[in-house]
């Protein structure tokens, strides 16, 4: 059994889970992650799961088409270990290109990293959530100011507030 990499993306219709989770089951393949989206319309979907590469990726094939799937093998599985406390950043305002490659390169100048991001435009409004990693020696007051400096230069608001970790 391999790691694998599954992507699933394409117009949004109903039953595109149930197709794509019922072809990997019929391999006998246990999905392990999953996240799953609409985009504007679209449906994207990216599954982790341990199965054989050659039988997932035939079991596929008949969805693609109206479906663009993408199977790979992953390397070993990384442990994500985290690097400090969990922030929530969230960002909005009118619209415009560079907002999250500068709140996001803040968060990496900080040493921090981002383990879930999410964007949304709503009419002329930019949304942006994020969970954020940041190292316990991250200074939070220079953070907060490059924030606040980035986020008037782009005419936007943001927030960086402590967040609950999730403990399964």
């Amino acid at each position: 059994m391999s790691q694998l990499a599954v992507t699933v993306i394409g117009p949004d219709r109903p039953g595109i889970i149930a197709d794509v989770t019922e072809a990997l089951a019929g391999t006998g393949v246990n999905l392990e992650d999953s996240t799953m989206t609409l985009l504007r319309g679209h449906f994207a979907m990216m599954i982790v799961c341990a199965g054989p590469f050659d039988p997932v990726k035939a079991a596929l094939e008949p969805l693609r088409g109206e479906l663009v799937i993408t199977v790979r093998k992953m390397g070993p599985e990384h442990e994500h270990a985290p690097i400090g406390a969990p922030y929530m950043l969230s960002v909005h305002g009118a619209d415009r290109p560079g907002i999250v490659a500068a709140v996001t390169r803040m968060i990496a100048a900080a040493g921090g990293t981002i383990t879930d991001l999410a964007t949304r435009l709503s009419g002329g409004l930019y949304v942006l959530t994020a969970e954020v990693e940041l190292p316990p020696t991250a200074e939070l007051e220079t953070l907060d100011r490059a924030l606040e400096i980035t986020a008037e230069e782009l005419g936007v608001g943001v927030t960086l507030r402590p967040a609950e970790s999730d403990e399964l």
